[in-house]
C-alpha cells in the first residue's frame, strides 16, 4: 500500500512523517524502516526504526530506488513500514516517472507493507499516476 504526505516545502510533511513514524513503533509487530536523504529525521525517530540514508547507497532515480526497496522487501519479510522522507530529492521532479515507480511499488507491496512518501509538491501539480495514492 501506498501513501502520500504532499505540499509545498515548509507545510510540515516531515513533522506529520515523523509523528507517524513514532507511532507506529508502539502499534506495528514487525520491523520499521525510514529512508531519506540527509539526516533530518535520524535523530526525531525511535531507535527501533531502521534508518537508512540513500547516500550511503548511492542512489538516485526512481529506478534505483525502486530496486533499493525490493532488495530490502527480499531480504527481511517482517517489514511491515517503509517511510520515506522526500522523494523528489531522490528520484527527481519527473512526476510521470514517479507515478510510473509508485506504481510498481502498489504492486510490490501489496497487502504485506505500507510505504508513506513525503512529496514536496502541491496536488494540482502532480499527474493521476501520482494522485491516486492520496
Amino acid at each position: 500500500m501506498i501513501k502520500l504526505i504532499t505540499g509545498q516545502k515548509g507545510t510540515g510533511k516531515t513533522k506529520i512523517l515523523i509523528d507517524q513514524i513514532n507511532a507506529a513503533v508502539k502499534d506495528t509487530n514487525g520491523c520499521l524502516v525510514c529512508v531519506e536523504k540527509g539526516e533530518t529525521l535520524r535523530r526525531s525517530i525511535s531507535y527501533k526504526v531502521r534508518w537508512v540514508g540513500v547516500e550511503q547507497f548511492d542512489i538516485t532515480g526512481y529506478e534505483n530506488f525502486y530496486g533499493f526497496i525490493a532488495g530490502m522487501l527480499a531480504g527481511n519479510y517482517d517489514i511491515k513500514e517503509i517511510f520515506v522522507d522526500g522523494i523528489l530529492k531522490i528520484g527527481g521532479r519527473d512526476y510521470d516517472e514517479l507515478g510510473m515507480m509508485l506504481s510498481k511499488l502498489a504492486a510490490l507491496t501489496a497487502n504485506d507493507t505500507t510505504v508513506v512518501f513525503t512529496v514536496s509538491a502541491n496536488n494540482d501539480e502532480l499527474p493521476e499516476s501520482v494522485t491516486k495514492y492520496l
